[in-house]
């Protein structure tokens, strides 16, 4: 069996209506997208990592870390869009095709080597996954009824039956470690990447805005992919003090 080809897409964008200009926010004196592409890029683990945003700011500040870019549109809602937008772009201009497309949404900075290195051994070994959506457990209350934080619902099989910004499903404080939220790691075979892009905005998708949404309510499967380690995405301002104690104790240096 040949070797599959897996490609990480990094989308961001400086327009964030929670957090202008949040890709270039310094945690520990380092622009966030900065602490994201280092840590995607810091061992073999894909083929190709590369930054699509439609800012040059940004496209200038990777420039200087030595981080691949590629420019798409300015009119994209959904990171999902941006990211086919970019797969279909370098696979142009490469002149063949990825087999998987990771996407690593650009405000998670607690991403490691060895999350990333786990989506990859599961597409590998599982290559009827449409989509595999990276998913940890809540600790805290004020996480679950947070609207930054989108909750998820899965089934016995670990496939994703709805994405909430509202707290789901009905909690008192005996059942919290039945609960779940949705992290910026998903991953895509590549064919169904197109699919997606082709699929008409649905109502819920827009409603919680969430992009994956958009697969459930058109007949598709999410599968799900827990891990035990404590990511916090960067949403609004006041994350990056968590995310800076964090990242002061960390063992990953960039």
């Amino acid at each position: 069996m040949k070797n599959k080809k897996h490609l990480c897409i990094i989308p961001a964008r400086m327009g964030s209506s929670r957090f202008p200009n949040k890709p270039l926010a310094k945690i520990c004196g380092i622009p966030m997208i900065g602490h994201v592409a280092l840590r995607a890029t810091s061992e073999p683990i894909f083929d190709n990592v590369v930054v699509a945003t439609c800012d040059n700011e940004i496209v200038d500040y990777c420039n200087t870390i030595h981080i691949k870019t590629i420019m798409t549109s300015n009119k994209h809602e959904r990171a999902t869009d941006r990211t086919q937008e970019a797969t279909e772009k370098i696979e142009n201009e490469l002149k063949f095709k990825y087999d998987f497309v990771t996407m690593l949404q650009g405000d998670e900075p607690m991403i490691t080597p060895d999350i990333l290195r786990k989506i990859v051994q599961k597409l590998n070994a599982h290559h009827e996954i449409d989509v595999l959506n990276l998913i940890s457990s809540i600790k805290e209350s004020k996480e679950f009824y947070s609207n930054n934080c989108v909750k998820i619902v899965q089934n016995f099989k670990k496939e994703i039956l709805y994405f909430s910004r509202s707290p789901i499903p009905f909690n008192n404080p005996c059942s919290m470690h039945h609960t779940f939220k949705q992290l910026g790691i998903i991953a895509f075979r590549r064919n169904f990447l197109d699919v997606y892009s082709k699929l008409s905005p649905t109502y819920l998708e827009e409603l919680e805005s969430v992009d994956m949404l958009r697969c459930l309510e058109h007949g598709y499967k999410i599968n799900t992919l827990e891990i035990k380690e404590e990511l916090y995405p960067v949403d609004v301002l006041e994350d990056i003090i968590r995310v800076e104690k964090y990242l002061t104790t960390s063992s990953i240096s960039i």
